[in-house]
């Protein structure tokens, strides 16, 4: 049994792994499995819903009506009640948000590496979920966080944007609420990364050590009642990992129309 557990290594299931490496000017540079996910869900997209709006009609069908539905209530249940007469000029950008980050949530439940181990016929590191890691879940509030500002500052400008940062308040309290301010502009983007890293790397372990069972114990009534309970768990991380992609730009949402709505 110590054998068994040692050579388990629920984590491992969803960490980044290098699949090769070179080297730019002296510097090392690894491509991962996990950048391999953002590059094919990206030529997925890029493609996918491109192919899928081509036709102009009326009337849409299939995939087609699918994705005009999504943005649809994208556009008018979570960012006109915030953006006002300004969501149209961010909505695109919402989109994009939305559905990259759903993509790379959905593709990291497809066991992409066993599937290409049972080809090969050896260990292969092909596919996870790339937002259970904290640099990806990180780069995308970060890229969130830059529109934010610059939203704010290309409609307030430089001036007027880091004048209204804080709400008015007696001169005596402005460094203390601007700095509360500054502070809490940091943690939105950590809030936004955390969040999604936190909800996807949780469910990814959770599945691979009930799955575990059915390896630790040899035992049929173990392992069917392990396998039973990870297919219903399967249905959870689907609805997390549609949730947390429509969490991440709610709240984006909110943070842009803070910066560029003059009443908030």
């Amino acid at each position: 049994m110590i054998g068994i557990l040692s050579q388990l290594d629920p984590v491992s299931e969803i960490a980044a792994h290098e699949l090769f490496s070179f080297y730019i000017g002296g510097y090392k540079v690894v491509f991962s499995n996990h950048m391999l996910m953002i590059f094919v869900a990206s030529v997925f997209l890029m493609t996918l819903i491109p192919l899928s709006l081509r036709r102009r009609s009326m009337v849409r069908s299939g995939v087609a009506n699918f994705i005009e539905v999504i943005c649809l209530y994208i556009r008018e249940e979570i960012a006109r009640p915030f953006l006002e007469e300004k969501t149209d000029k961010y909505v695109g950008f919402l989109w994009t948000l939305f559905f990259f980050i759903i993509t790379l949530n959905l593709s990291g439940l497809v066991p992409f590496e066993k599937i290409f181990s049972l080809i090969l016929n050896k260990p292969v590191h092909i596919g996870g979920a790339a937002t259970a890691n904290i640099w990806v879940t990180g780069a995308l509030a970060l890229v969130s966080t830059v529109m934010i500002h610059v939203s704010g500052i290309k409609s307030q400008g430089f001036v007027t944007y880091f004048k209204n940062f804080a709400p008015p308040v007696p001169t005596l309290l402005k460094p203390f609420i601007y700095l509360i301010e500054f502070l809490s502009s940091m943690i939105k983007p950590f809030a936004l990364a955390v969040r999604l890293f936190a909800n996807i790397f949780a469910g990814h372990v959770l599945l691979a050590v009930i799955l575990s069972f059915a390896v630790m114990f040899k035992n049929v009534g173990v392992a069917s009642g392990a396998i039973g309970f990870a297919i219903i768990m399967s249905f959870l991380e689907l609805f997390v990992s549609c949730l947390q992609a429509y969490v991440f730009v709610f709240l984006t949402t909110i943070f842009i129309s803070f910066a560029v709505v003059s009443d908030h």
